[in-house]
């Protein structure tokens, strides 16, 4: 498959270099049957180290080698655009308005602004690139605003006529010590660096104020008065200085406008023992007031954002940022897309949790998906070495949604790569060339519906809560990151939809949950939610709960058949009543509930016996028992059922930038229980390893075109995955699986994505499953299956095949024409699938 997709990639790079018209491009597209959904706007983002001499030919040669390079994609976008990295921002708050004025540009590896002087001390090994900086190259090209201004014009000269679309540069601001040289932060106004995300006083905050200052800039021909709010001071100097230049937009970097501690688990509200919810209304309309002051200085220009490195829940209850008021402020912006830290630290779980929290709401339909292939400033290629060449970072990320208010499932309409070119200016074709059919691949195969596990995220609630309940701050805090160890822990959970669309989703009648398990938090008594989530389950829908239930009706306890008792804390053991489930016995069976990190301590019981109820898990301190899972189907439900997970936060905060998880050779860890709570609502995943320690595979599985598509990571390759599903075990096209005890076992490699439109019900064998030849007029494709026993087959055709489309043989040979099956149309499960019993021997499929 891969030296296919090199191959149409290929294709695309000979149009581009060759100067292929958009027109041509789009044909080409055609009649290969791409089939891929293009994207409004690709953004190559890119630092000004290729432009190694400050020579209009070299910068035209350098231009000329970007739309080349990346050919084969941009053709799948409507507009590209190029993003500059042209220093840290510092270039926007020096301008003095004059075209000739010297620009202190990024022309630096590491961080230039330390005690260590540029190039010192070569020799010491003992100081790192985050500790001094070195210039990329011996000699490098000086630069003035006026050069700067020739290198936007030329990349939108040079693009439109190679690309025949629309052209966009865009400047970008951060607001740390990163990237270049910057007196203005450090030493003229160190008063605006408020943040402590690089060490103390290193990040400039959007809500400071800036101090006198005599020296004359765009915006301030005058200078600056004392107190003068940043934000108006910043977006005088953006109107001036994009303007003048010839820029379209501008990128906020590292959270800048979304709080303080922008990478932090602590922040405004929250010192890492204690939140302070006194404090939320203050900070919040101190965030607000920037974003206004800085549409009244720069109005037009469209803002597009990195947002922080965390979630909307932990930035509203640490941080104080009202993302909903910002989104419906009316600025202009793009969400913030997802935080780059997987290629950093593998915190899937925390990348995969924010990026949903923040698009199941949109300022409008548009949001961006963002990769990290090269680092201009750090000496790292994460495609290269980071990801080691595996695309775990594009088929994850890529395989997320969001619903809108229209049951419709919404995908990225924008594509970021950070950077095309690396610490040293190169621009490697390696990397496109790898990384092109990955993206393609996931674009083409990308969700079209909701997938099994759907977050019915509190979006409207937590905003809500903030306002007016701030003592529930830790209860927001806990919810975000108990999610995040959830999917860490191998939670499959993908598909995101706020709590507002999912209610309209319902009471339009619309069938777009039936076939997943929704997943969210205890409704607020009375609420539309706590309505319409009732009524899902007793239509047959299935639905898990997490969190807390002190602010919970009665109405709602009594539907999951649970009472609250005094809340415990502190350490647990844990007993596991799966019914006969396969758990893994691995883990130590004790386990930490840190109350303060934890939304409080667990207080849940269940209220009465009876036959629909079962306590899946419970938790023993001191002779006192809580009931942390309860799974219950009453019999009127017509197949409904609940699944309540108290959540436990597994973590701590000892310093640095995030929660610490509890060691997984000592503890049991409490988001796992999720995973095994889904398994009684009919999708199983479990895992077989050597040991506890092992860290768990992150597993995320979309729909698209009818079939399922399973993508992953494994942090160890070691761990064999089992799965078990509603309609038998999935089985995956491309592989052979050993079923054990009627379940599918696969050893994935380290980034899978991989289809599956076969389900089987057999309790063992090999099965092998595979594309073979057509080798017949008309027919699309062919699948053959090997390895059933008396088995029930299950295959979802593609949308829109089915009757005489679809040929089914039993132990038939070239050319199919014998031992036709006629299988049974069904829709058990919600979805449009054929089922064949008593299946033994070798199956073909054909359509």
């Amino acid at each position: 498959m891969m030296s296919r997709l090199v191959a149409l990639a290929l294709v695309g790079y000979i149009m581009v270099s060759c100067g292929g018209s958009h027109e041509q491009s789009q044909m080409l597209a055609d009649s290969k049957n791409l089939g891929v959904k293009r994207f409004n706007n690709i953004t190559l983002e890119l630092s000004l180290k290729p432009f190694k001499k400050n020579d209009k030919q070299y910068i035209e040669e350098a231009c000329k080698e970007i739309f080349a390079g990346w050919g084969s994609l941009v053709r799948h976008a409507d507009t590209v655009s190029l993003m500059l990295w042209t220093a840290d921002g510092s270039e926007i708050l020096d301008y003095s308005g004059s075209l000739d004025q010297h620009l202190e540009w990024a022309r630096y590896i590491g961080n230039p602004n330390t005690e260590h002087e540029v190039n010192s001390e070569p020799g010491n090994a003992n100081l790192s690139v985050h500790q001094r900086a070195f210039t990329y190259l011996e000699e490098t090209p000086d630069f003035n605003y006026g050069d700067l201004k020739y290198i936007v014009s030329t990349l939108k000269r040079v693009g439109e006529t190679m690309t025949g679309k629309p052209v966009r540069v865009g400047a970008t601001f951060d607001p740390g010590p990163e990237f270049a040289k910057s007196p203005f932060k450090y030493e003229k106004h160190p008063e605006i660096c408020m943040g402590s995300t690089m060490g103390s006083k290193t990040f400039v905050v959007c809500y400071s104020t800036l101090n006198e200052d005599g020296d004359s800039y765009a915006g301030f021909p005058n200078g600056i008065k004392q107190d003068t709010p940043f934000g108006t001071f910043f977006g005088s100097q953006s109107q001036h200085f994009l303007t003048d230049l010839g820029f379209d937009y501008l990128w906020l970097s590292n959270g800048f406008g979304f709080g303080m501690e922008t990478w932090s688990a602590t922040g405004a509200l929250f010192d890492g023992e204690k939140f302070y919810p006194e404090k939320f209304s203050d900070v919040q309309d101190k965030i607000l007031n920037f974003w206004t002051l800085f549409r009244e200085q720069c109005p037009d220009f469209r803002i597009e954002t990195r947002g922080t490195n965390l979630s909307t829940g932990i930035d509203l209850a640490a941080d104080g940022v009202d993302l909903k008021s910002i989104y419906n402020g009316g600025f202009n912006l793009l969400p913030p897309p997802n935080s780059p830290w997987a290629a950093l630290n593998g915190d899937f779980g925390l990348e995969l949790a924010g990026y949903m929290s923040r698009i199941a709401e949109l300022p409008d339909d548009r949001y961006l998906f963002r990769y990290y292939t090269h680092d201009p400033w750090w000496v790292n290629s994460p495609w290269l070495d980071r990801y080691g060449r595996e695309a775990h970072d594009i088929y994850l990320p890529m395989s997320v949604s969001t619903i809108n208010s229209k049951g419709e499932a919404m995908l990225p309409t924008h594509l970021n790569f950070l950077t095309i070119d690396d610490s040293y200016g190169n621009m490697p074709v390696q990397v496109p060339d790898e990384v092109t059919p990955h993206i393609l691949q996931a674009r083409r195969n990308a969700p079209d519906q909701a997938g099994p596990v759907v977050w019915v995220y509190p979006f409207d609630e937590y905003h809500e809560w903030a306002s007016v309940q701030p003592e529930r701050l830790p209860e927001i805090y806990y919810g975000d990151w108990f999610i995040r160890q959830a999917i860490n822990e191998g939670f499959p959970m993908n598909t995101v939809v706020s709590t507002g669309n999912f209610s309209q989703i319902r009471k339009d009648g619309k069938p777009t949950f039936d076939e997943s398990v929704l997943v969210t938090i205890v409704p607020d008594a009375g609420s539309e939610l706590e309505q319409q989530l009732m009524a899902f389950v007793k239509v047959g829908g299935q639905l898990m709960i997490y969190g807390p239930v002190g602010n919970g009706s009665k109405e709602f306890l009594d539907f999951m058949n649970i009472k609250a008792e005094e809340p415990l804390a502190g350490e647990f053991a844990v007993q596991m009543a799966m019914n006969g489930d396969n758990i893994e016995t691995k883990s130590p069976m004790v386990m930490q509930h840190p109350a303060d990190l934890s939304g409080g301590g667990i207080e849940t019981m269940v209220a009465s016996t009876d036959n629909s109820t079962k306590v899946l898990a419970q938790v023993v301190q001191n002779g006192q028992k809580r009931d942390a899972v309860v799974y219950r189907q009453n019999p009127d439900w017509k197949g409904g059922a609940v699944c309540y997970v108290r959540g436990t936060n597994s973590v701590s905060y000892k310093g640095g930038h995030l929660l610490t998880p509890d060691d997984s050779e000592k503890w049991f860890s409490g988001p796992s229980l999720m995973r095994f709570g889904l398994g009684k609502l009919g999708y199983s995943i479990t895992y077989d390893k050597s040991s506890g320690g092992i860290k768990d595979p992150i597993n995320c599985i979309s729909r698209h075109n009818n079939s399922f598509f399973f993508s992953g990571y494994l942090p160890n390759l070691t761990v064999e995955q089992a799965f078990k599903f509603p309609q038998g075990a999935p089985i995956i096209i491309g592989w052979e699986t050993e079923l054990k005890n009627g379940a599918s076992t696969y050893r994935f490699p380290k980034s899978f994505f991989e289809e599956s439109r076969f389900f089987v019900e057999q309790e063992d064998g090999v099965i092998s499953c595979f594309d073979i030849p057509l080798a017949t007029k008309g027919t699309k494709r062919r699948i053959q299956l090997t390895g059933l026993k008396n088995a029930k087959v299950r295959f979802y055709p593609p949308t829109g095949v089915a009757g005489e489309s679809v040929k089914v043989v039993l132990n038939s040979s070239y050319p199919f024409g014998k031992g036709q099956l006629e299988g049974q149309s069904e829709g058990k499960f919600g979805a449009d699938y054929y089922l064949y019993e008593n299946v033994t021997g070798q199956l073909v499929v054909s359509w």
